[in-house]
């Protein structure tokens, strides 16, 4: 770890670059992590992946060696024009550096029709979620994701009843998340405050219609109202925010053999799922 971590603090010196907590700039400088990144993302040759935040390019390299080809995005002058720098000089031809904020980025205008990729990103802590939802919620999703976020925010994701959220509501609709392994903040430079965690998700849904695309907007604006107020018995909630007299929601709760006094946290995906089936199409 310390030569990784000499070589970061030697490249940002040259090239007189300042990691900005404001932009989520924590090196990552233990190689170790970088293997394990690449082993759980379980890549073959056949493979195009898209990396997110790839900084110095230490992990870009190595994924170069694993897929067929890497779209890395990073949105910092400096580093985008390291990166092409550092690939050149390593004869690394099957890499594509986007200059832009990974948010605006359109899977469309890089990926061939048909074409699945999959995600590996060392993210910025403050656009986990919006990634989450701008990518998962993508008429072109990728198959799987390999992120490396705060701890407490992988753990809030992969919660299970009685101890969800909106955000692991949100992931879980969608697939399955797991923690591979947690990273102490000391193998990061500069050192941040807080650990973080390095967690896999597979995207299960196998194709998205315009069926499902409407059952989604249901979902989670049921999921929304559910969780509006925390504390409030989850009928309470819904009876408020959707207008229906509680003796109604009590009845569709009785229906799909829910608790009458649960609370929006208690309910499983698979619940979530039978309760929007049960309320009437024109209340959603």
């Amino acid at each position: 770890m310390d030569s990784l971590a000499a070589r970061t603090k030697e490249l940002c010196r040259l090239y007189e670059i300042k990691p900005a907590r404001s932009k989520g700039q924590n090196f990552l400088i233990n190689d170790g992590i970088y293997q394990a990144m690449i082993a759980a993302a379980d890549i073959n040759k056949k493979d195009t992946i898209l990396e997110v935040g790839p900084g110095l390019g230490f992990l870009t390299a190595a994924l170069s060696k694993k897929a067929k080809r890497v779209v890395a995005v990073e949105l910092d002058d400096k580093l985008a024009a390291l990166l092409q720098i550092a690939l050149d000089s390593q004869g690394v031809d099957n890499v594509e550096i986007v200059h832009q904020d990974i948010l605006r980025f359109n899977p469309d205008k890089y990926f061939d029709s048909g074409e699945n990729y999959r995600v590996v990103a060392n993210l910025p802590y403050n656009i986990t979620s919006i990634f989450l939802r701008t990518f998962l919620s993508s008429p072109r999703p990728p198959r799987s994701l390999v992120l490396m976020l705060q701890k407490e925010v992988a753990e809030r994701i992969c919660a299970q009843p009685p101890k969800m959220s909106l955000l692991s509501l949100s992931v879980q609709y969608y697939g399955h998340p797991q923690i591979i392994r947690t990273v102490p903040a000391s193998d990061f430079w500069p050192q941040p405050a807080v650990d973080s965690a390095l967690l896999r998700f597979d995207y299960l849904r196998n194709k998205t219609t315009k069926e499902s695309l409407e059952f989604d907007k249901k979902f989670f604006r049921l999921a929304r109202i559910g969780f509006s107020a925390k504390r409030k018995m989850l009928k309470n909630n819904l009876s408020g925010g959707l207008k229906l007299e509680p003796e109604v929601i009590t009845g569709v709760f009785i229906k799909v053999g829910l608790q009458v006094k649960a609370r929006a946290e208690d309910l499983s995906v698979e619940q979530w799922r039978l309760l929007v089936a049960a309320i009437p199409d024109f209340v959603l």
